[in-house]
């Protein structure tokens, strides 16, 4: 495995922790204190030089929420960058846009759990 929770991406992490985008604020809600089927969740919780919006320990699963920052060319190249390094460490990657979050936020916690256990 990569390494995890460097001291270099520490500050980021807690600043990202501390201003979560409403999105974010939302999904976490329904992950953390182990709601979503009795998994852990950690948010914010780096891999390398990445920092994961949510990453699921024990099933080596995160979950990224996008919002407009990231429907260009230059993000679209570098979230496939980022994807293909979690994958070689056996991280599965799901992606959702900001708007799924409000617009249906139960259809994307029955896609987190199919990933889960699937």
């Amino acid at each position: 495995m990569a390494e995890i929770n460097t001291k270099e991406l520490k500050e980021a992490r807690r600043k990202l922790r501390n201003n979560p985008t409403p999105a974010e604020a939302a999904l976490w809600s329904q992950l953390k204190s182990k709601k979503l089927e009795g998994t852990h969740w950690r948010r914010q919780f780096s891999v390398g030089k990445y920092i994961l919006d949510f990453y699921c320990p024990s099933h080596k699963l995160c979950v990224e929420l996008d919002g407009e920052g990231h429907f260009n060319m230059l993000s679209d190249l570098l979230d496939l960058e980022r994807t293909e390094y979690l994958k070689s460490k056996g991280i599965s990657v799901i992606r959702f846009e900001n708007r799924e979050i409000w617009e249906n936020i139960d259809r994307v916690l029955l896609i987190i759990k199919c990933e889960l256990f699937k």
